[in-house]
């Protein structure tokens, strides 16, 4: 197909238009469409495994993304390809660089792989900030067994709980929906002497907010989640090449590869293929 036609389809992708959405724009086929999104898919996971390395990272921060892929988890039951899947991601807090990640089950295998690949990457000392879940913070979990007493490491567990009861009367169809309210934020340090100051996960979350705001298969209570995991996968990867080499992030104004010293301005769509 004409190539300009496949990178303004990328470019469509990457800015959060849905398939049919983009079917009905640029008059391709679905299936040629989630062709061109393989494709891509491929080329910017390559990128992301080659590209990043030798990071110096001062902070970085950790969190999981939940998702679902055909279905929900008590409907898939043992099907290793639909279901309940938690995307894992760490992000340098400075750069804003998503650092990696890995869509997977949520577990404690999982968490070891995804943690051996975070220190394959960066060959410095450097502080880990996570949230409390046990996969990562007890004394056998992911992080000491990777990292050992390599880095310094705290956790961030904050507390929930939802609004009052007598709100709820007055607002219950607004209620269900509505996040309930921090109740306190607890932080300990795990490893090493961590900066206690420093040591939170709100900006990983605020990251998972941009994939859940760009990634139509993140939005809760649609119908647009993925229903197959490769492309649910591809999509993630492209996004991440995206986010990291070619969008300015509001914080800095640069991508954030450039302020990571990675790249020295951002990538297009030619490049990627």
């Amino acid at each position: 197909m004409d190539f300009d036609k496949a990178c303004q389809t990328v470019g469509l992708l990457c800015e959060g238009m849905g398939i049919r959405a983009i079917q009905r724009f640029t008059g391709l086929h679905q299936e040629t469409i989630l062709n061109i999104l393989e494709t891509a898919g491929q080329r910017a996971a390559q990128v992301l495994d080659e590209k990043i390395r030798n990071l110096h990272c001062s902070h970085v921060q950790t969190d999981e993304l939940a998702s679902y892929v055909g279905c929900h988890q008590y409907k898939a039951k043992d099907d290793p390809e639909r279901g309940a899947f938690y995307t894992f991601l760490s992000i340098d807090r400075d750069s804003k660089l998503i650092i990696n990640l890995r869509t997977d089950r949520r577990n404690s295998e999982v968490a070891r792989e995804f943690m051996r690949d975070l220190k394959g990457r960066i060959p410095n000392r450097f502080q880990l900030c996570t949230d409390g879940w046990r996969g990562y913070s007890q004394y056998n979990g992911s992080v000491r067994m990777v990292f050992g007493d390599s880095i310094d490491y705290a956790t961030e567990i904050k507390r929930y709980v939802a609004l009052n009861r007598s709100a709820a009367k007055t607002m219950f169809k607004l209620d269900r929906f509505t996040p309930a309210r921090v109740e306190s934020v607890v932080k300990k340090s795990r490893i090493g002497r961590p900066d206690m100051d420093m040591a939170t996960t709100s900006h990983c979350e605020r990251t998972n907010l941009t994939i859940r705001q760009f990634i139509k298969r993140f939005n809760r209570l649609t119908i647009g989640y993925s229903k197959k995991l490769d492309n649910h996968k591809h999509a993630i990867a492209l996004f991440a090449w995206y986010f990291n080499f070619v969008k300015k992030h509001g914080a800095h104004g640069k991508t954030p590869a450039e302020v990571a010293g990675l790249t020295d301005k951002p990538m297009t769509i030619e490049e990627l293929f």
